[in-house]
């Protein structure tokens, strides 16, 4: 209850940060840099003379676009390939499951800044960096969870009944495996958000003038001990936003896990 309010809270500051926001996130004044806060600028302004209110809104929008929007590349692109190996068997799950162990080979912050690298910086590069490091966990698990569910009875019987191989699939594979899959998926979406504040944080992901927190921490690191609150309000507002995206995963586990259940 508390993980779904906080990240309600941030989800709601990001649909409306235009009409909630006092400053265009990317106007400068430097005759107001680093100046701490105030009624003119609610949380301070940074180094250029942004103000930091407006910046932190418009950041969240971006923490939540790559959280949710790279997970959900990495899910359809592993349910795909996990259904594909676990369904077909033979050579073919073995090409699958091959191209998925490269991609389990290296750790997924590697992976992106490798990926970063080659095609470039920018907010949609980072999604498709993290929604490709994200496929090849997506596709394990979804290939052993169809391994268990295509040997049960039922299954078999539907197969031997002639039923077609799509109808078995959305009838009975995929809604026995639906809870795990939604469960992975809300514990990667602040994984994913993590990631890419590092990313920026390390001049590998968005690019200014774009609100990011990652990249907020990083320019406001220089000025810790002069303005404290360029690297601080972000890195605050991150941490709150992980911990409620946690929270909210571990309820969603709890409630579609039959065995947390029991316990």
């Amino acid at each position: 209850m508390i993980g779904l309010v906080i990240v309600s809270v941030f989800v709601l500051a990001a649909l409306f940060a235009p009409w909630l926001a006092t400053h265009a996130p990317t106007d400068q004044d430097f005759m107001a840099a680093m100046q701490p806060p105030s009624a003119a600028h609610w949380l301070g302004t940074d180094s250029f003379g942004q103000d930091m209110y407006s910046r932190l809104l418009h950041g969240a929008r971006s923490a939540l676009w790559i959280g949710f929007a790279s997970v959900a590349l990495g899910l359809v692109g592993g349910v795909a390939l996990g259904l594909l190996a676990g369904l077909r068997g033979g050579r073919t799950e073995w090409f699958v499951m091959r191209v998925v162990d490269g991609l389990l080979a290296f750790p997924e912050l590697i992976m992106a800044m490798a990926f970063m690298a080659i095609f470039g910086l920018g907010l949609s590069n980072v999604v498709y960096a993290l929604g490709l490091s994200f496929v090849g966990p997506f596709a394990r698990m979804v290939r052993a969870d169809v391994l268990q569910v295509k040997g049960r009875p039922y299954v078999e019987a539907a197969r031997l009944m002639g039923v077609p191989g799509r109808d078995i699939v959305l009838r009975h594979v995929l809604p026995n495996i639906a809870s795990p899959i939604l469960i992975q998926a809300g514990m990667r979406v602040s994984i994913a958000i993590l990631l890419g504040s590092g990313l920026s944080f390390l001049g590998l992901g968005v690019v200014p003038p774009t609100p990011d927190w990652g990249l907020m921490i990083s320019e406001g690191r220089g000025f810790i001990t002069m303005a404290p609150w360029i690297s601080g309000i972000p890195g605050l507002a991150l941490a709150i936003l992980l911990v409620g995206l946690n929270l909210f995963a571990e309820g969603l586990r709890d409630a579609l896990d039959p065995r947390t259940r029991q316990d």
